[in-house]
């Protein structure tokens, strides 16, 4: 039989550990923000996601998992009423905030640290705006020739250490082909040869993105763990190519008769990519010069980027120590991110970083995580170092947002709420609790109907609550 006290004492060391304070905490927020929450039903996973881009045309060329969706660019834009001046994404990713505001007729200016997504971007901007009919007719051509395999020569396979043994033999040489026959092409048509390998290359490799790495398939023969993992087909390098130029023409060079149905297009906006991390760079954007920002940040769920798409670098020629260095330049969201001088990049943001310091729930969890650091109780011990890191940064990145916004303008950003360790943390309601305190109205924190569960790994020690995924709208009065 089970004593009072014991229960008692149970109670208590749970309460001592600091999650009853978490929840405390976390439950006054929620009081506050109470009236600000507002379940959507057009906001599904597959609107805030890359899903619905996937049929797409042009959105569907590349594959980049974190994007959101070009539809619910368009939604925001239609249903806020934004249809004219010019927007913002700090954190630009393959560029999906840039072409659906420039179709509406709206300017957009990126940021984006990446190469990968800095590739997508200008490879998409060429084929739209600078690739003339010759240029297509060419690229027509490696599509029906097959004109890769006609060469002599080959260039060597960039390889990190990371990507080694991704492909098969007969792949590799296929892509050493295709990269030394791009050389006799012109910088137009070149730049989009090597963008539609950037296209295929998850696609003919052993590996696939997932999440926090590659994960790869048995046949590679490496890293096999206890159950392997079979990716399903394999593309072969000759098809896949030729297809991906194939959907770039059906989706750029409209038939004939669609010429004739539409004969007038409409005039769009202008797209401008700042090459960087939005922490440097915001700094140097003039005060109230955009009409809305867009965007949706890492989230603070330990995907590390430069594994994930690591094959995509290690083509475009990024070495072992430039990857490290994007490792660290990303906003902390990757046990391995060191903190930042964030005062030494702009002395103003003492105004966010005391922010930061006075928010109760977020120095709870962080004193938890601590805690939990120095009892061993944690997979990683990076974590309490990239939770600090996450929201100190992210709370300078508000300000600047908050800096650039025109009065009146709107800020909407998609992000998720994670959990670690069994504490929740409401990565909406401290945000927005950042948000508020640097001058920003909080119009809705907008959330989606069906909740996210826990990880895998998550679930096992603490169950499967839903954690929020949520568009916050905030306003600039």
């Amino acid at each position: 039989m089970i004593s009072l006290a014991s229960v008692s004492n149970t109670v208590s060391e749970v309460e001592s550990d600091g999650l009853g304070e978490i929840d405390n905490l976390d439950r006054q927020l929620h009081q506050r923000f109470q009236n600000k929450f507002l379940v959507h039903p057009s906001l599904t996973r597959l609107i805030v996601s890359f899903q619905a881009n996937k049929t797409r045309p042009i959105y569907r060329w590349y594959k980049y998992k974190e994007a959101f969706s070009a539809s619910l660019i368009e939604y925001l834009l239609q249903q806020y009423k934004i249809t004219q001046g010019k927007v913002l994404d700090p954190f630009a990713g393959s560029g999906t905030m840039l072409f659906a505001a420039r179709e509406a007729g709206i300017d957009a200016d990126g940021i984006e640290l990446l190469p990968i997504g800095q590739q997508i971007i200008n490879a998409k901007k060429l084929l739209d705006s600078e690739f003339n009919l010759e240029n297509f007719d060419r690229i027509k051509d490696w599509s029906k020739l097959h004109v890769w395999k006609q060469c002599e020569q080959k260039k060597d396979l960039p390889e990190l250490r990371i990507t080694k043994g991704a492909y098969s033999e007969i792949t590799i040489n296929a892509i050493e082909q295709y990269l030394a026959a791009c050389k006799g092409e012109n910088n137009k048509v070149q730049a989009v040869l090597n963008f539609v390998l950037l296209c295929v290359l998850e696609s003919i490799s052993y590996t696939r993105k997932d999440g926090q790495y590659l994960r790869w398939d048995y046949r590679s023969g490496r890293g096999q763990s206890k159950k392997l993992f079979n990716k399903g087909e394999i593309l072969e390098f000759d098809n896949a190519i030729a297809n991906k130029i194939s959907e770039i023409i059906d989706d750029l060079l409209p038939s004939t008769q669609q010429i004739e149905l539409f004969p007038i297009k409409n005039s769009q906006g202008q797209i401008h990519l700042y090459e960087g991390s939005c922490l440097e760079i915001m700094p140097r954007l003039a005060n109230s010069v955009y009409d809305a920002i867009i965007t949706s940040p890492p989230y603070c769920n330990r995907y590390d980027y430069t594994r994930t798409y690591a094959l995509e670098l290690a083509l475009l020629g990024i070495s072992e120590k430039e990857l490290i260095n994007l490792r660290q330049e990303m906003l902390s969201c990757t046990v391995e991110n060191r903190p930042k001088d964030l005062l030494t990049i702009n002395s103003d943001w003492k105004t966010a970083l005391n922010i930061a310091d006075s928010q109760n729930l977020l120095q709870a969890i962080l004193k938890y995580l601590d805690n939990q650091k120095a009892k061993g109780a944690l997979n990683n011990n990076g974590i309490p170092r990239m939770i600090r890191g996450y929201f100190y940064e992210m709370a300078c990145v508000i300000q600047e947002c908050f800096r650039v916004l025109k009065p009146g303008a709107l800020l909407f950003m998609v992000n998720d709420n994670v959990r670690y360790a069994g504490a929740s943390i409401s990565v909406d309601m401290i945000l927005s609790d950042f948000a508020e305190q640097l001058g920003f109205v909080i119009e809705n924190i907008l959330v989606l109907p069906s909740d996210k569960g826990n990880s895998s790994q998550q679930m096992g020690n603490h169950g499967r609550d839903p954690l929020r995924k949520c568009v916050y709208v905030w306003k600039k009065p």
